[in-house]
């Protein structure tokens, strides 16, 4: 027989939802030889990093939990199975029956480990001090509290782009480009793309449009008169204000996110069900007007 799969849980909110989920979860785990946990980090628990030897995290929560997960994990990432006990789950595709009926497949070590881009942003400060953030969907300059249009300048590997007018500017990664970067109108990128996405919000020039370019170019961003109320806001989770002498700059983590996924589980299967992508209305052709 082989060893048992050495599991970490995740269930840190302490909503019904969550904790009804974990219920299913760990009556399911009781019952298998075929999985040990490890660990389980639970509502109230300090930031702890995961277990030696664990080979799988299984997060219960919604994307926001994975989000967080794999930001705590820093350079010792291990594969990360979401299960879904929010609204709107991209990462957090498994619901509680899911996992159910896939518990046989997951002892087995039956599921596919996808790596999917992180960044890092280096917020550089007037006073010469700088704050590095680890993220996996984007990191955004808002105006938020200044509530006025702000200006954006944007380098791409030293070289100028431009200056965005607008209420912020995101570079995300193809994991983010279905969050934050596709409500304010840019594209959906493949998770495994090796791209940032640039998408500005709200542009008061028209003709500036989202912009793709590749994970192994530096994005510096500043704001030459940031008004009081600048955020520099990484994966909607991080918020930290954002001066006129700061600079953000945005690079490819020397770590990468690992999605597991069990068989029958797509990307474009997830966007189907989520997004509604339901085709084409089909009419009836038997019917006639008189």
């Amino acid at each position: 027989m082989p060893d048992p799969l050495q599991l970490f849980v995740i269930a840190r909110d302490d909503s019904p939802r969550v904790q009804e989920a974990w219920d299913e979860v760990r009556s399911v785990l009781k019952r298998r030889k075929g999985v040990e946990v490890l660990a389980v980090s639970s509502a109230g628990d300090a930031e702890e990093e995961r277990p030696d030897g664990a080979e799988l995290a299984v997060v219960i929560g919604g994307d926001g939990a994975i989000l967080r997960a794999c930001r705590a994990f820093g350079d010792r990432q291990i594969p990360i199975l979401g299960v879904n006990a929010g609204r709107l789950g991209f990462l957090a595709d498994l619901s509680p029956a899911d996992f159910r009926a896939n518990i046989r497949q997951i002892e087995s070590r039956n599921y596919s480990i996808a790596r999917h881009l992180m960044f890092a942003c280096e917020h550089h400060r007037t006073d010469g001090e700088v704050e590095t953030h680890l993220g996996l969907n984007e990191a955004a300059i808002l105006s938020a509290g200044a509530l006025q249009m702000i200006d954006v300048h944007l380098e791409i590997d030293g070289r100028e782009v431009t200056t965005y007018s607008s209420d912020g500017l995101i570079v995300s990664t193809p994991v983010g480009s279905t969050a934050h970067s596709l409500s304010a109108g840019g594209p959906i990128l493949r998770q495994d793309l090796q791209a940032f996405v640039v998408t500005p919000i709200c542009p008061h020039t028209l003709t500036v449009r989202p912009l793709v370019d590749g994970a192994d170019c530096v994005y510096r961003l500043t704001v030459p008169r940031a008004a009081d109320g600048v955020m520099l806001v990484i994966d909607g989770q991080i918020k930290t204000p954002f001066g006129s002498h700061d600079a953000a700059i945005v690079r490819r983590a020397d770590v990468a996110f690992q999605l597991a996924r069990i068989p029958g589980h797509s990307y474009y299967g997830t966007l189907h069900r989520k997004l509604g992508w339901a085709g084409q209305p089909r009419y009836r052709t038997d019917l006639h007007s008189d």
